[in-house]
């Protein structure tokens, strides 16, 4: 029997983010914390990196894009930790960590979703390339992404643990321009590396990859990240005419000149 395809690239990156959210899940179940569960998300984007950079031929290529995945990832699981820690608990995870079947259900969502969004990197990091204009130009797109959203969280993580802004809602900053600015540049993060790893895929590896970029949009823009927070932004102070104020004057994702 042909067990190939248990060698291939793609395979082995998801058997590492399969071992990777299982064990964190036994032990986050095991001790009902918290605390593991956007760490570990972070630590599978970089043991897949760094997994997939060890067997390639550590061009510059090859390093431009580790070094990207391994700095967003660091920055994200720090500062995911760093709340968790000082917030003490995980608000989402209420009534689901305690049942096995549903916690352990959000840990393989984890699972398949750290590995859809590789799968363009994967390739790129078994191919060869150089670094040329396009890939600076898709740098910089990640660069002005990494930015935007370390910056948002960092205001918006400042801007809750200020008692005078309790039960507020965050409108300075960055926040002004956009109601979810840092998930604006987590999809310029992923699309930034999606053009990087182009230049490297063959055309049906290209159109395979295109499932990163997408999948995070979809998932931000349609699933889990924009609809449930203004769902519940909406339960919360949907009555206050300044709030629909903001709502009215503010874009959604793009931060923009406030409307008049």
């Amino acid at each position: 029997m042909d067990i190939s395809f248990l060698t291939h690239p793609l395979a082995i990156a998801l058997l590492v983010s399969f071992v990777i959210n299982l064990c964190m899940f036994i032990v986050a179940f095991w001790l009902q914390s918290d605390k593991l569960t956007d760490i570990s998300y972070a630590a599978t984007f970089a043991t897949i990196a760094l997994s997939r950079f060890i067997t390639s031929d550590n061009s510059l290529y090859h390093i431009a894009l580790t070094l990207m995945i391994l700095l967003w990832s660091i920055r994200l699981g720090g500062f995911l930790l760093y709340r968790v820690i000082k917030n003490g608990k995980d608000s989402r995870f209420a009534g689901m960590r305690e049942n096995f079947l549903k916690f352990g259900q959000f840990w393989l969502v984890q699972t398949v979703t750290v590995w859809l969004v590789m799968v363009p990197s994967v390739f790129a990091l078994d191919s060869t390339s150089t670094i040329g204009p396009r890939q600076v130009g898709a740098i910089l797109l990640w660069l002005i992404g990494l930015v935007c959203e370390s910056v948002a969280d960092f205001q918006k993580f400042a801007f809750h643990n200020n008692t005078k802004n309790k039960n507020k809602w965050i409108a300075t900053g960055i926040w002004k321009y956009s109601r979810h600015p840092n998930y604006f540049g987590e999809i310029l993060i992923w699309v930034g590396i999606y053009l990087y790893a182009l230049a490297s895929l063959s055309p049906i590896h290209a159109l395979v990859g295109l499932i990163s970029p997408v999948f995070i949009i979809i998932l931000l823009l349609f699933v889990s990240g924009i609809p449930i927070l203004e769902k519940s932004a909406e339960k919360r102070w949907g009555t206050l005419p300044a709030y629909r104020e903001y709502k009215r004057q503010t874009s959604v994702l793009i931060p923009l000149p406030r409307r008049t």
